[in-house]
């Protein structure tokens, strides 16, 4: 088999997904397109190698809409003759492209092929593509009677399920800020930030944030019709401990190491394992669990082998559930701040994580990676990566 190799991998800094957030002034096409241009720029390639661009986009609607990758890809000056398609594994949508660009290059169906992800949430809304839509069917109603809930309200499931209690959640929530903070001041994201219009700066962390001051916040989901159903619940969600609404994109560079080789290009890290899981739909966010046993069972890895743990931030009890659950040691987790500090642009999220932990491996001298990303609906998606 081929190795997938992963040549490089790039971000935008993170803009707040609201009206006169730092990057709701561009298109999402040009977001997507500025990482783009700049993955094949900074390392000399040819677009026209490009055998395949594989995106994710969560919110396949208004300016997202009609396969925003090729629009990007074209945006970018690429070629025509790249060929381009936008997926949807909700918030895993940018993982799964890269998994899906790696499984090609190891089956030999590309050489050389970019996986990448762009959200604009002040530009194209969540739930935009739903807009009040029946998503359900009957069947779906027929199986779950009692009906399912948002994300947030599942994550009030999962906090209660697991005892929880709102201090523990903005103290996680906190540490986020924190860490993320210390690594931007350090230079730490430096590597994996593309500028757009002058924005190099993720727009979302807050380095003065306390745990103290995060409980002053009020739970965020109380008054959503579905919250009438679970009164034993002790409402400890809050805009302080969730991720924020966010703009972004993110683009790896993916080949086979024979073409690195000859092209003359120096990979990063190689592509180990994969896996992809569905979990409960009503709790959603626990996927995380046994999609990594799935993939270290399948790396034949221990938790205790793994260098550095990305585990997404949507709410804080997903990762505070993964490490209790996994046994994994907390200071490798998410050591650089997740997604509660550097933000949560949906479908370009799997390539931001992809980003920073590669980046802090290269930084520590770790050798393997693993990186997992709860989804709606009720899934998950891991990946190990090996440094180079």
């Amino acid at each position: 088999m081929n190795d997938a190799v992963i040549v490089d991998v790039v971000r935008t800094a993170s803009g707040k997904g609201k009206p006169g957030g730092a990057l709701s002034s561009v298109h999402p096409v040009d977001l997507l397109a500025t990482v783009l241009r700049a993955l094949v720029d900074r390392n000399g390639l040819d677009p026209a190698l490009v055998d395949d661009v594989i995106g994710g986009c969560v919110s396949q609607t208004d300016e997202q809409a009609l396969n925003v990758t090729r629009t990007a890809l074209l945006a970018a000056g690429f070629p025509d003759s790249v060929p381009a398609t936008t997926i949807d594994r909700q918030c895993g949508s940018s993982q799964q492209a890269a998994t899906f660009a790696a499984q090609g290059v190891i089956a030999g169906a590309y050489d050389v092929v970019i996986a990448c992800g762009v959200e604009s949430m002040s530009r194209v809304p969540m739930f935009s593509s739903a807009r009040g839509a029946d998503t359900s069917g009957t069947l779906l109603r027929r199986r779950y009677t009692d009906g399912l809930v948002p994300q947030g309200v599942s994550a009030e499931l999962i906090a209660s399920r697991w005892k929880l209690d709102r201090t523990e959640l903005d103290e996680y929530a906190a540490r986020s800020h924190r860490l993320a903070a210390a690594t931007a001041a350090s230079g730490g994201f430096d590597r994996e930030i593309v500028p757009v219009g002058g924005h190099t700066e993720d727009e979302t962390v807050r380095p003065s944030t306390t745990a103290e001051g995060l409980a002053a916040l009020k739970p965020a989901f109380t008054g959503l019709p579905e919250a009438a159903r679970f009164p034993e619940i002790e409402w400890r969600i809050t805009p302080g401990n969730s991720s924020p609404l966010t703009d972004g994109a993110s683009a790896a560079l993916i080949m086979s190491a024979a073409t690195a080789d000859r092209l003359g290009l120096a990979p990063r890290a190689r592509f180990h394992s994969f896996a992809v899981t569905g979990s409960d739909p009503l709790l959603m966010l626990t996927g995380v669990v046994p999609a990594t046993e799935k993939v270290l069972a399948r790396a034949s890895l221990t938790i205790d082998d793994i260098d550095a743990y990305e585990v997404n931030e949507a709410f804080a009890p997903v990762p505070l559930v993964w490490q209790r659950e996994t046994g994994a040691d907390p200071a490798k987790l998410n050591p650089r701040g997740g997604a509660i500090a550097l933000g949560h642009p949906l479908g370009a999220s799997g390539g931001r994580l992809l980003a920073t932990l590669l980046g802090h491996l290269e930084a520590t001298g770790g050798r393997y990676g693993l990186q997992t990303m709860c989804e709606g609906g009720g899934m998950a998606n891991a990946t190990v990566i090996e440094r180079i």
